[in-house]
């Protein structure tokens, strides 16, 4: 109490009626807050102890326990949709949907239906076909298994001794194994693209009467991912040479054996997307394993890189930044700050709060509207229309932030876009740059899926081969591709040699689909 006294004066409280309601609010919201702690732990301490584990369950959001709900670490949301909606309507994007027709690449298996007899019921003379009614479903054959059988005839000469004629046997993925590289393929993708763990691929395979254990399949994946760690190193260094990538990091459970507990490691995704403005770069993410989240960490994988750098406001990167002595320009994300906004008037209700978020939907409706136009007409559009937002934004503001009390939820978002000002508002000067990093934390999406099924990496070797194998499928999906096709291919291609070392290029994502559009249009 005599901090609370002491932290607001009477002098200290503000004049302005806006300001005062917000205190007031933040301070109601504190309150209630606290009050639901104390009584949860009063309930733990002197409750019956038949009662104490249901109060801890029943409010452990009100003790905001956070990421210990689950036991996994959420990635932060992009899609919070502010309280009202924007003045200036957006035409919604229409989705992609077979509705009224199937896709025209599906093989149509056909069966015709005839009457049981075509004699004319009046005069019994034969009837002949004027027309038919032509009905689509989409239908489905389940997996099926086989055995692929490979037999290599051997040819002798009658005269000779030595005149023994073989085909080579073929290289393998699996050497000495009895799995295909469709299988292997097929396995890596149910994991990394659909978020099946490997413990339910056997239980499935069980079901058709092949009986594996995980180990085996486990043992599939890594070869896999050895075969793939070079196409992988290309598609990373790629991403990297971008002038203008994406950046952003998300924990990993990892198993310690040795401590009988996961420890905390972590994944940093690097992506690069330039279809917002119809640029050269092609979708891509590459996922890299760390043992940590700090400066050192991003600064070896960042060693060679310099332009624009799209993250979050994590310290790792202003380090690295100051580090590399301006070679690297920070683009801070707009959706992290709005994001503060939307909490604070989640929790408290503050009008002001809202009218930040109404504010900054303004903004977010002009990017919906040139999105897909070029980045000099990008940027011309925001220097035009966004940029007496912005500033009238920045007004808003810093008036506000001097009359809050200091240790407030609503201060705090202030101060962050405040300080984080150029970076937020670098889009102003540059067509090229988006107003958030969505694109990169929707490349997260996919980590956060497969961690949520798996629960954790099984050791440092199973996270890398997860790194290697989710940046090449995740990167297929962003094309548009069939991951089990495009990765069956490549495997194939590297296996047999037919693809060499130097020639690693072509099977990169949009290097493979170009040259596979190429070839059904010349077979058309």
């Amino acid at each position: 109490m005599y901090r609370l006294v002491m932290a607001i004066r009477p002098e200290a409280l503000p004049t302005d009626t806006a300001a005062l309601t917000e205190m007031v609010l933040a301070l109601d919201a504190e309150n209630e807050k606290l009050r639901v702690a104390m009584q949860t732990l009063k309930e733990m301490i002197f409750g019956k102890r038949s009662e104490r584990l249901a109060a801890i369950v029943a409010e452990q959001f009100a003790l905001d326990l956070g990421d210990l709900e689950t036991g996994v670490t959420p990635l932060a949301a992009n899609d919070d949709k502010p309280a009202a909606k924007p003045s200036g309507k957006v035409p919604r994007k229409k989705a992609r949907r077979n509705i009224g027709a199937l896709p025209k690449h599906l093989p149509r298996c056909e069966q015709v239906l005839e009457p049981d007899t075509t004699a004319c019921p009046c005069c019994r003379g034969e009837l002949h076909k004027i027309g038919a009614d032509v009905s689509e479903v989409l239908d489905v054959i389940p997996a099926i298994l086989r055995v692929l059988r490979t037999i290599r005839p051997k040819y002798g000469c009658r005269s000779c001794t030595d005149g023994v004629v073989q085909a080579k046997v073929l290289p393998r993925l699996i050497e000495s194994g009895m799995a295909s590289t469709a299988l292997v393929t097929h396995v890596v993708v149910s994991k990394f693209a659909w978020y099946l763990p490997l413990y339910r691929q056997v239980q499935i395979l069980a079901g058709q009467g092949i009986h594996l254990d995980r180990a085996t399949l486990a043992g599939w994946v890594k070869r896999a991912a050895w075969w793939l760690k070079s196409l992988y190193e290309l598609q990373l260094r790629a991403i990297q040479a971008s002038p203008r990538v994406f950046c952003d990091e998300t924990p990993m459970p990892v198993l310690d054996p040795g401590r009988r507990r996961t420890r905390i490691c972590q994944f940093w995704a690097h992506a690069m997307d330039d279809r917002p403005w119809g640029g050269p770069s092609p979708p891509a993410v590459a996922y890299v394993f760390a043992d940590g989240r700090g400066t050192d960490e991003i600064a070896g994988q960042l060693a060679d890189f310099s332009g624009i750098l799209q993250v979050d406001g994590y310290a790792a990167y202003k380090a690295l930044a100051r580090g590399h002595g301006g070679a690297i320009q920070l683009a801070f994300c707009l959706a992290h700050a709005r994001r503060k906004f939307v909490e604070v008037y989640k929790t408290t209700g503050s009008p002001f709060a809202h009218e930040v978020i109404e504010r900054l939907q303004a903004i977010y409706a002009i990017e919906a509207e040139i999105r897909g136009s070029s980045a000099e007409q990008r940027l011309a559009a925001r220097r035009a229309r966004t940029a007496p937002l912005v500033e009238a934004l920045k007004a808003r503001l810093t008036e506000m932030v001097g009359q809050l009390f200091s240790q407030s939820k609503l201060t705090e978002a202030i101060n962050y876009a405040l300080n984080h000002w150029h970076g937020l508002t670098l889009f102003l000067s540059d067509g090229r740059v988006e107003v958030d990093s969505n694109t990169v934390e929707r490349s997260m999406r996919p980590i956060a899926m497969g961690r949520r099924n798996s629960l954790f990496s099984g050791s440092e070797g199973g996270a890398e081969s997860w790194a290697i194998l989710a940046s090449l499928v995740n990167t297929a999906k962003l094309h548009d591709l069939d991951p089990q096709a495009y990765l069956s291919d490549v495997l194939e291609r590297i296996v047999s040699g037919r693809t060499k070392s130097h020639q690693l290029h072509e099977l990169l994502v949009w290097n493979w689909k170009a040259t596979r559009e190429r070839t059904t249009q010349a077979a058309a």
